[in-house]
């Protein structure tokens, strides 16, 4: 089950420390019981209040795949009124997104209230692979694609290890289709590496997570519930 802290986190309430400090401060009952341990795994439909006030159960846990669009924010809420995935993505249960699809790339962003699932699919030292299909335009060559398989500075002054890129397919109007595999996931990585071998990128689309693959019948703009068997390919 989830954590209390992220269960009041996930609520709105508060960020994930704030609400650590809440129920340190034994502001946070479950069914009845004043609990002060962050950590505390509440037992399915399980109420818990926050000075009083119900904040709602234990949720089930729900994780679904979107296929993303262009000129949507990978986030719940934006202050400039950008489309954001949660405009897309409505359920009763308060959904997060895993990890971020940068409002210019499109393709497979995970959504989950499963605490657990979102830490293992974003924390760096599980080193989940997620494989893009990037259209980029610019005169290749070998070099060109020494570059992107070198590592390469980031602007914060980070190094990338080297990726996996393969060469999908070379067309006559100066334009190539590329593979990225990734395991570091650094902020516009991909876009930075075109940029140090002088490609600009045309399109960038996610188009895997591991093991698991955005569905071929699943439209831009849609999501859909995981099956156990498809959230299982995400935990191997």
């Amino acid at each position: 089950m989830e954590r209390l802290q992220n269960i009041i986190a996930h609520s709105g309430a508060a960020s994930r420390r704030g609400a650590a400090e809440l129920i340190l401060s034994g502001a946070v009952s479950v069914d009845g019981v004043v609990v002060h341990e962050p950590g505390m795994r509440p037992p399915e439909g399980a109420v818990v209040r926050l000075h009083g006030r119900r904040i709602g159960g234990v949720e089930r846990k729900r994780t679904v795949v979107l296929n993303k669009p262009v000129g949507v924010v990978s986030t719940m809420s934006d202050p400039f009124g950008s489309p954001t995935v949660a405009d897309l993505v409505r359920t009763p249960e308060r959904l997060v997104p895993v990890g971020r699809l940068d409002r210019d790339s499109d393709g497979l962003l995970l959504m989950s209230n499963d605490g657990d699932l979102v830490n293992r699919l974003t924390h760096p030292r599980f080193e989940h692979e997620k494989t893009y299909i990037v259209k980029v335009a610019g005169r290749w060559n070998a070099e060109k694609l020494a570059v992107l398989t070198s590592p390469i500075k980031m602007d914060d002054g980070y190094v990338i290890r080297p990726v996996p890129v393969e060469v999908i397919k070379e067309r006559p109007d100066n334009t190539v289709i590329l593979k990225f595999t990734l395991k570091e996931g650094r902020k516009r990585q991909i876009r930075k590496m075109c940029s140090a071998a002088h490609l600009v990128v045309l399109t960038l689309t996610r188009v895997a997570v591991g093991r698991f693959r955005l569905p071929e019948d699943l439209p831009s703009g849609k999501w859909r519930d995981l099956t156990d068997a498809e959230i299982a390919l995400l935990t191997k």
